[in-house]
């Protein structure tokens, strides 16, 4: 890990980062996961959790926001299958198509 690098990153597992990830896990196991101290970014490099963020505005390392552009590009394309599935119904169709269009929305704002 450098201590030199001046870049904010974004964490490789885009979707498990965050509060929102956190959140969920705790809702389904009653248990509050613990943040790592060190991650693999999108870029590859082992970067200490605090030099890195969920929001696109904040990701300065490029190989990390296009490593987010794609990630977030795939889950938006596997959302909207999931929602167009006759029959699906584990979600709603429109609650799909609402997340699919969150996460390419995300993924513009990473702009790979």
């Amino acid at each position: 890990m450098g201590d030199t690098d001046p870049h904010i990153h974004v964490d490789r597992k885009v979707i498990e980062a965050g509060a929102d990830y956190r959140d969920v896990v705790t809702s389904l196991l009653g248990v509050v996961p613990d943040r790592p101290s060190v991650v693999t970014a999108g870029c590859g490099q082992q970067v200490s959790y605090a030099m890195t963020s969920t929001r696109p505005e904040s990701v300065t390392c490029l190989p990390c926001r296009e490593h987010a552009h794609r990630e977030y590009t795939r889950l938006a394309t596997q959302f909207e299958h999931l929602g167009s599935m006759p029959g699906s119904t584990v979600v709603p169709a429109g609650e799909m198509a609402k997340a699919a269009a969150h996460l390419q929305d995300l993924a513009r704002r990473f702009g790979g």
